[in-house]
């Protein structure tokens, strides 16, 4: 009985860009500025911008091979069908590596916005928001999407609203760095900063429960276009409004950014700041524990491949909430589980771009495809040399 239980075909394009938006979109963006702005200042507008056309390569190239990977495997078939099973097996249990860390670093992210609340022990707030997620996602992607159309809406609208408000009070002085830039930290900072673009994929992973595979590669385009256009807008708006000084010592950089342009704004940023991050902290369950599921059932692991009566994995669920619970024990330090949350994520985005170079041969493709291939290998190997 249970091996014939399938997925329920319930997201529509709304639901797929809330994923991917809500993936994208969360701790990065409020945590980051201020580690950016703190190691380069102004010149991390620069990092934003290199990322952003990484990142943007890496999606079109995901976009264009979207209509291959509509089977029960999703991303595994299709490393399978290029690279070999020798191959796609550790690039998946990699990204579900990378996706793991990624939820201990949207929760640690979460912890630093609480913090300005002064509630404490941080750690026990983190873990038990990790445990409210796991049971309402257990109880099905009907709710687990609507509740991610809420909480993604109520944060990209907030932060479009704090970048327009901001805008007028930029200074052309806060823009302008006293410090000559460096080549290793621009490097370094290039490397933080794709933390807040990593995610766009998860809209392309529950191809199962999509009631149109063909609104995945829709879906990627309309997530990278609202990501870049909010980053660089709202990043030009932190550092010209507030300074890099402001912005580099706050955890909370956006709330520090709006509490320095309007007294008494901090508070209420930081409670958007939590809504965004708990938006893409649903989003990463939901992308891994689908991940661990199309793993288990392609090996037919037993316990792990079955979905409850509800169409859930349950099992694949919980694994991936409790390691993340586990690694927030370990280090709740937010900059070194996104770090290693990034490394371990390019590796499987360099071999999205192969696959779109070998089988698109179309030269704009490819022109694509060896940008991605060449920027998301150049940071990884930077990384282990600064």
């Amino acid at each position: 009985m249970e091996k014939t239980r399938s997925y329920r075909r319930s997201l529509g394009l709304i639901e797929l860009i809330s994923l991917g938006v809500g993936g994208t979109v969360g701790s990065g963006i409020f945590v980051v500025p201020g580690i950016a702005a703190r190691m380069t200042g102004p010149f991390s507008l620069l990092a934003w911008v290199i990322v952003a056309f990484s990142a943007s390569c890496v999606l079109l190239s995901l976009a264009s091979l979207s209509s291959r990977f509509t089977g029960s495997n999703g991303f595994y078939s299709l490393f399978e069908s290029v690279f070999g099973a020798r191959i796609a097996a550790p690039l998946m249990i990699l990204y579900c590596i990378s996706s793991i860390f990624g939820i201990a670093t949207i929760a640690a992210g979460i912890g630093q916005y609480v913090s300005f609340f002064s509630v404490s022990p941080i750690v026990l707030v983190e873990i038990a928001i990790l445990a409210f997620f796991l049971c309402l996602n257990c109880i099905g992607i009907a709710l687990s999407g609507i509740t991610e159309n809420i909480l993604t809406l109520l944060k990209i609208v907030p932060l479009v609203i704090i970048a327009i408000v901001l805008l007028p009070f930029v200074r052309p002085e806060n823009l302008v760095s006293a410090a000559p830039l460096t080549m290793s930290g621009l490097l370094a900072t290039v490397i933080i900063v794709y933390w807040p673009f990593t995610g766009f994929e998860i809209c392309a992973i529950p191809v199962e429960e999509t009631k149109d595979p063909a609104l995945i590669r829709r879906s990627l385009l309309l997530v990278m276009l609202i990501v870049v256009a909010l980053y660089l807008v709202l990043n030009t708006a932190l550092i010209g409004s507030a300074g890099s000084a402001v912005l580099g010592s706050s955890p909370a950089p956006v709330a520090a950014a709006a509490g320095a342009v309007f007294p008494h704004a901090g508070e209420m940023v930081a409670f958007i700041g939590i809504i965004a991050m708990l938006s893409a902290l649903n989003a990463y369950i939901i992308a891994t524990s689908r991940i661990l599921h199309a793993l288990g059932v392609r090996f037919s692991v037993p316990w792990i491949r079955y979905l409850s009566r509800q169409g859930t994995p349950v099992a694949t669920l919980t694994i991936s909430c409790v390691a993340g619970m586990l690694l927030l024990l370990i280090t709740n330090r937010f900059d070194t589980l996104a770090a290693l949350s990034v490394v371990t994520t390019l590796v499987p985005y360099i071999f999205f771009c192969l696959a779109a170079w070998i089988l698109i041969p179309l030269p704009r493709s490819r022109l694509v495809a060896a940008a991605g291939i060449f920027s998301t290998a150049a940071i990884l190997v930077l990384y282990f040399l600064i």
